[in-house]
């Protein structure tokens, strides 16, 4: 074991339970933080994004000196061009004699950083990420020998071992284990959504926001609309608010669409979550408690609970067990390119529209907005699976490659055969039609198949169909469905499929 150390810490590694930071002697070790070109452009990424990693990794850097810490870091302008570069640049400044780190969420740092070791010419450790809740291994062994993996079976042994919502037996508080029945609810505004405080921004911060700026103009994201917590005591204070005021009100209306407010009841910390600004465990902890304490429902408890012990422990799962290979998957053999519109919003499509145009200004939407709505005409369409799953990655201020492509390749495009999902996730336009209020404010008319004043998503939904009818007969889940349209007379079926067509071909025509 070397007597000088040099921890490298991630910017979506910012939490003193960080395992690289566990075993620091402040009187011997450096910490390095950098801010390199290649992990800003390997994808477009929003400007949202980078500007609250950078701030956050900025608010860091200052906390672990203020606890007497050594610490080197390494601005964008800098203008150092990969991680391994600062790394070595490091080492030289600070005398260190081996590198010290945790295991980075993507597949591509990691092979690189599992290189360093040899490039560099000092010992490098990588710890693993103690900060899930759900190691790599635990994964591994709960999958081996199942014949499918479902989330639900994942989340079920989650909640044991956590002892989550459980009564003293072990059984699940209220009699099941899923109150995903009664999350479904549509948005006709029902209920005032409260106004969500956002933090104060600080010298710092309003320094990074100049800077992204300036140095990626052609970027997603208005910075001018830039509201999200940057430390670990911010985001805690969001958090609560959510407890307090939203919480009872999220599990219904959860799949909700909203002309009136992109933020409805959810939480809106998954980005805190995959940063290290917030720690899920606590966090669930936390809705628990609220729930014993009669401030929500149990719907509302076990639907966020889901989402953060259930869901994203086992995407991440689902990502080291299959990758590299699951991101070369394209089961529908999808390979449209990807419209324009996509990095501008500018399409008729009311609901999509609006989903899009959220996304790029506040790298912001929630589920339902991604996966029914951006994610369901993307796998209707066809769309290119690594055109579609890039443009995910770069968008979202929570996209790391770990959440995004299962979310994206497995769920939305069910391009992995069914691995992530039991059926795909394709839905026509009285779906968007029943979760929100989009479709008054659209010109088209969910209720009409073709025509030139029909829903999009209809046609395209029953073209989908059509298209993949025989690998969608080998899924019992779709047998109502397939059934369904093998009924309708042969010509009103010709009619839909070249309906769909002729819309497809308009919504990907590129408009320049």
């Amino acid at each position: 074991m070397c007597e000088k150390k040099l921890i490298l810490v991630l910017g979506d590694q910012l939490s003193f339970n960080n395992p690289a930071l566990q075993q620091v002697d402040p009187a011997a070790d450096t910490i390095l933080l950098a801010e390199v070109t290649e992990e800003t452009r390997y994808v477009r990424h929003n400007r949202h994004k980078i500007a609250l990693i950078f701030s956050a990794m900025r608010h860091f850097r200052d906390e672990l000196a203020a606890r007497g810490h050594t610490v080197i870091h390494y601005p964008l302008e800098q203008g150092l061009g990969t991680l391994q570069a600062a790394v070595e640049r490091a080492l030289a400044e600070s005398g260190a004699a081996c590198v010290h780190a945790c295991v980075p969420g993507e597949y591509r740092l990691h092979e690189s950083m599992m290189q360093w070791e040899k490039t560099a010419g000092v010992p490098v450790t990588l710890h693993p990420d103690s900060r899930f809740l759900a190691s790599t291994d635990y994964f591994r062994q709960w999958a081996r020998g199942r014949k499918q993996l479902r989330m639900e079976y994942f989340y079920r042994a989650m909640r044991k071992r956590y002892h989550l919502l459980l009564e003293e037996d072990g059984t699940p508080a209220g009699g099941r284990w899923n109150y995903d029945a009664e999350n479904r609810g549509g948005w006709r505004g029902q209920v005032t959504v409260p106004a969500r405080p956002r933090p104060q921004k600080d010298q710092v911060t309003l320094s990074v926001i100049r800077e992204v700026q300036a140095a990626f103009p052609d970027h997603p994201g208005d910075l001018e609309r830039f509201s999200y917590a940057v430390t670990a005591q911010q985001a805690q204070l969001e958090f609560d608010w959510f407890v307090e005021h939203a919480l009872g009100h999220f599990g219904t209306y959860q799949d909700a669409l909203a002309e009136e407010s992109p933020w409805l009841f959810h939480a809106v910390v998954s980005m805190y979550l995959n940063i290290g600004l917030l720690e899920p465990l606590a966090c669930c902890r936390q809705v628990e408690a609220a729930w014993r304490e009669g401030k929500c429902s149990l719907a509302d408890a076990e639907g966020f609970i889901r989402q953060v012990l259930g869901w994203r422990e086992y995407v991440r799962g689902i990502y080291w067990l299959f990758m590299p290979d699951y991101r070369e998957r394209n089961g529908f053999d999808a390979r449209e390119p990807l419209p324009s519109w996509f990095w501008n919003g500018q399409v008729e499509m009311r609901c999509l529209s609006r989903a899009l145009r959220q996304t790029l200004d506040l790298g912001y939407a929630h589920h339902i907005q991604r996966l029914m709505v951006i994610g369901n005409f993307a796998l209707l369409a066809g769309l290119d699976v690594r055109a579609v799953c890039d443009w995910y990655l770069a968008v979202y201020v929570d996209a790391f490659e770990w959440v995004e492509l299962p979310n994206t390749l497995g769920m939305a495009l069910h391009a992995d055969g069914g691995l992530m999902a039991s059926k795909p996730y394709a839905a026509s336009g009285k779906y968007i039609q029943r979760q929100g209020d989009h479709c008054r404010q659209c010109r088209y008319d969910p209720a009409r198949t073709t025509g030139e004043n029909a829903c999009p998503y209809n046609a395209l939904y029953w073209r989908f169909i059509d298209r993949h009818e025989k690998t969608l007969a080998g899924n019992g889940r779709m047998g109502l469905v397939l059934s369904n349209w093998d009924k309708r007379p042969r010509q009103e079926r010709r009619a839909i499929v070249e309906w769909g067509d002729r819309v497809l071909e308009q919504l990907l025509r590129d408009p320049a």
